[in-house]
């Protein structure tokens, strides 16, 4: 496996969250996610914005967070990871498309990343269809559809301690933000 070669040093340095014995897995919260999604009144009820994605908190089993997000056409993340959570998302709605790297990244430490050939992966997902993912997953997700809304169910474990955002130019990612639970 090729792994990405540090351009920079410099960075921030933040500790990935423990996690209880108690834990939900992430086979616990992949269930978790594919019944709510299941559930199309709760799905149903959830307000779309035509410009804006929408969520709505939701109690994730053994104290993880969880979300409902309502995806307009067009809508997307950026490229962003988890803080150091677990975690997993499923397609209630629509259809969504994740774009990740096929690579564990430090998490601390470094701004630029040059990353090596062959580590783009894309995957589409539909109603009904969801993933999980590690510690140290990077993605991008994106509702591609012109003109239909996607909703999906994300959780993740431990609650997400922070969010750090990513700009990719070719092969450089480089870091641009983290950000704190108080400030989404």
């Amino acid at each position: 496996m090729t792994t990405p070669t540090a351009a920079s040093t410099a960075g921030p340095t933040t500790a990935a969250p423990t996690v209880s014995p108690t834990a939900p897995t992430a086979a616990d919260l992949l269930d978790f996610a594919r019944k709510v999604a299941a559930d199309h009144a709760l799905v149903g009820e959830l307000p779309l914005d035509p410009e804006g994605r929408t969520w709505v908190r939701l109690e994730g089993p053994g104290g993880a967070e969880a979300w409902l997000i309502g995806w307009p056409p067009g809508a997307e993340t950026g490229w962003h990871d988890h803080g150091g959570s677990y975690g997993v998302f499923v397609t209630a709605a629509g259809e969504l498309t994740e774009s990740s790297l096929a690579v564990p990244l430090p998490t601390e430490g470094w701004r630029s990343l040059e990353l090596a050939e062959d580590l783009d992966r894309e995957r589409i997902l539909p109603e009904g269809a969801g993933r999980a993912f590690g510690r140290s997953h990077v993605h991008q997700v994106e509702n591609r559809s012109p003109t239909g809304h996607a909703v999906s169910v994300h959780a993740y474990y431990p609650p997400l301690p922070l969010i750090r955002r990513y700009s990719r130019k070719g092969s450089t990612l480089r870091l641009e933000l983290v950000e704190k639970p108080e400030e989404w």
